[in-house]
Formats: structure tokens, C-alpha cells, sequence
């Protein structure tokens, strides 16, 4: 199975920028379609971005879209999310994820996540 850690959280003022890592170990996760996902105390966990498996194709929601960009390094077994223009709302715990299928949005259908990292954006 995979194991999944997250890390790069922290805060930051909004305009900021912050860049997440996802470090991979168990598997190699180009085999894997990849998400990002966040959550904010009392509401529902979101889709932020997707990466699939084998093309590479990137997805993203279209509140973070133009500002966040999700990528695949390889040589490290690490899946990025570089994190510009930050705003008070994209306060949340950001959650890796990786699926043994094609990326979708819902969260329920990954196999494996992350513990989380915590981001928040100040205004």
C-alpha cells in the first residue's frame, strides 16, 4: 500500500504563496492519480487538484484556479502544489490523496491519504 506525508503548511499572509509537498513510500505514485484535497473546521472536505496517473493531466477547482498549480516529481516520489495569491479562504488542512484509478473530484473514492497540513492565511 501507499504511505502518504504532507508537508509545507504553515501561515502566511493573503497574497502570499506557499508550496506543499506530498512524499510518497510503499509505491511509486506515477502509478497513482493524485489529489489534493482541504478542509476548514465544520464544513465539507473539498477538491482542490488532481494529477493523473500515466498523462499527467491536471485538474483543478475553479477556486484555486490560475493560482495553484499541482506537479509530479518523479526522481523524489513527490506530488507539489504550488500555492499563489493566497486568500483567507483557502484556510483549511490540506489533505494528499492518492486513487489506483482515473482522478475524480469526490474524496471518498482515494485509497490512501495523508495525516494533513495546516494553512493558514491571514488577511
Amino acid at each position: 500500500q501507499v504511505q502518504l506525508v504532507e508537508s509545507g503548511g504553515g501561515l502566511v499572509q493573503a497574497g502570499g504563496s506557499l508550496r506543499l509537498s506530498c512524499e510518497g513510500s510503499g509505491r511509486t505514485l506515477s502509478s497513482y492519480a493524485m489529489g489534493w484535497f482541504r478542509q476548514a473546521p465544520g464544513k465539507a472536505r473539498e477538491f482542490v487538484a488532481g494529477i493523473s496517473r500515466f498523462d499527467n493531466n491536471k485538474y483543478y477547482a475553479d477556486s484555486v484556479k490560475g493560482r495553484f498549480t499541482i506537479s509530479r516529481d518523479n526522481a523524489k516520489n513527490t506530488i507539489n502544489l504550488q500555492m499563489n495569491s493566497l486568500k483567507p479562504e483557502d484556510t483549511a488542512v490540506y489533505f494528499c490523496a492518492a486513487r489506483n484509478g482515473v482522478v475524480v473530484a469526490s474524496g471518498h473514492e482515494y485509497d490512501y491519504w495523508g495525516q494533513g497540513t495546516q494553512v493558514t492565511v491571514s488577511s
